[in-house]
């Protein structure tokens, strides 16, 4: 591979701004002591503190509990009852957490530990208040080590797989690039430990059914995903506008030789994340209510500045904290659409107030915004108005 060609298969990797990275429980745990791979894990850590240095955000999504914690519990190999894998995890997560820690504390890096079930990235409040935490935690410099919360979600309300998870992470937090570590260094035609003839596909443009055909089911003894999952998995990070990187990732410095042009498969999405978050905010959402602003908030609007408190004049409709909102200027007319950051009785009581008084009018700190300018899209009749 030349210089170039390493360039181009590495860059949505170098170039993210944000990057999620799925460790699975075959590459943290070794399948036959049950014991973490400390060493491995200590050359991962590095990485990402090479990322971290370049000024990325990074946030990992590490299986493995239920893998440790049933070494400590004496459990038999084999497939668990779902009260088994909940206390192994409950077990596992604590020598987890605590590995994370120690390592990235080599490099000075802060850690925290998030706990996440389906209902988290699905419904709306809670999947609001996930993204909070987890943009302040990005904010302050800290890096969320995130699994299923195992010990509490039943089968039918849970993910299974940290691929899937990893992939709504990336969703959640507008992330640029997923690299989903694994114990298969990419894609293949068809399973190649079955079929000699498989061919690698180093590069996917565009997820068809053939390409889901070639999925296969989990190749590891320790872990709960395969080839299926990791493509369920392209197709809600592509569609965020996220690149995802399916490698191998038993050799030391994993991410290291992604960068320098190890064997992987890319999964290129058609547009980035801010894109499509805006396409959706545009068109995807019906609106719950709507607000009308002054001038001076118009013109603020369409200079790419947030919507404050201060600019709005009435508020109509009822919503709450994430609704879609039209903004109309004080002639009616629809000039952006947004996320409200507050519900609308909320809302009536900052109209017109300084941001400075939102604590001693609600009684609790929030945003300074009622729509912060990356929740906002100005709508095409403002562009057509000519501004």
């Amino acid at each position: 591979m030349t210089t170039k060609e390493r360039k181009t298969a590495s860059g949505p990797l170098t170039r993210a701004r944000r990057v999620v990275i799925k460790i699975g429980s075959a590459l943290l745990v070794e399948a036959a002591s049950g014991r973490l791979n400390r060493t491995w894990l200590e050359t991962l850590a590095a990485d990402i503190a090479t990322l971290r240095e370049r000024g990325q955000d990074v946030l990992l999504v590490s299986s493995g509990a239920i893998a440790l914690g049933r070494r400590h519990l004496g459990l038999e190999p084999g497939k668990l009852k779902l009260e088994e894998s909940q206390a192994a995890a409950a077990v596992g997560q604590i020598r987890l957490a605590h590995a994370w820690k120690e390592v990235l504390d080599q490099h000075g890096l802060t850690v925290a530990q998030i706990l996440l079930t389906f209902g988290d990235t699905e419904e709306r409040r809670r999947y609001l208040n996930a993204r909070s935490t987890l943009g302040t935690l990005l904010r302050l410099g800290a890096i969320p080590v995130i699994n299923e919360n195992d010990t509490v979600a039943t089968a039918e309300i849970r993910y299974g797989d940290n691929d899937r998870l990893a992939a709504r992470v990336a969703q959640m937090m507008s992330a640029d690039c997923l690299v989903l570590l694994s114990d298969v260094d990419g894609l293949y035609t068809a399973d190649p430990t079955r079929d000699p003839s498989a061919q690698f596909i180093p590069e996917v443009r565009r997820i068809t059914p053939d390409i889901e055909r070639m999925a296969g089911g989990a190749a590891s003894a320790v872990g709960s995903g395969g080839m299926a999952t990791k493509i369920a998995a392209a197709k809600i990070a592509v569609t965020a506008g996220c690149h995802m990187c399916v490698a191998a990732g038993r050799e030391m410095h994993p991410l290291r030789r992604i960068e320098t042009g190890a064997r992987c498969s890319w999964f290129y999405p058609s547009a980035s994340p801010a894109t499509v978050r805006k396409q959706w905010i545009a068109g995807a959402l019906k609106a719950a209510g709507e607000v009308f602003v002054d001038a001076g908030a118009a013109a603020a609007l369409r200079r790419g500045k947030s919507l404050l408190p201060a600019g709005v004049t009435r508020i109509e409709g009822r919503f709450d904290r994430g609704d879609a909102l039209l903004v109309r200027d004080a002639e009616g007319l629809e000039i952006a659409r947004g996320l409200s950051a507050y519900s609308s009785a909320d809302a009536e009581r900052l109209r017109g107030r300084k941001s400075a008084e939102i604590e001693a009018l609600l009684g609790f700190r929030g945003r300074d915004e009622i729509i912060h300018r990356d929740d906002l899209v100005i709508t095409v009749e403002a562009q057509a108005d000519g501004v």
